[in-house]
């Protein structure tokens, strides 16, 4: 793969967070697979895996709130 390859594939996955929104460009658009750097796919995992523990975390506190506020 030529560096030109690579920047393009870099602009490719700029686009795309601009024009999907950042969250939906990682969780819903696509997993680039066609992306062959390391990096930024540890990086990807790690923001998912980030958004999926705020999600439940934020969702298992509604929880334990509403418990609370109701008894």
């Amino acid at each position: 793969m030529t560096k030109e390859d690579l920047l393009e594939e870099f602009e490719n996955v700029e686009y795309r967070m601009d024009a999907e929104g950042f969250h939906y460009c990682f969780t819903g658009y696509s997993s680039f697979n066609e992306v062959k750097d390391e990096k930024f796919h540890q990086l990807r995992l790690s923001y998912l895996s980030a958004a999926d523990e705020l999600r439940e975390y934020v969702e298992s506190r509604i929880k334990e709130l509403r418990d609370e506020v109701e008894s």
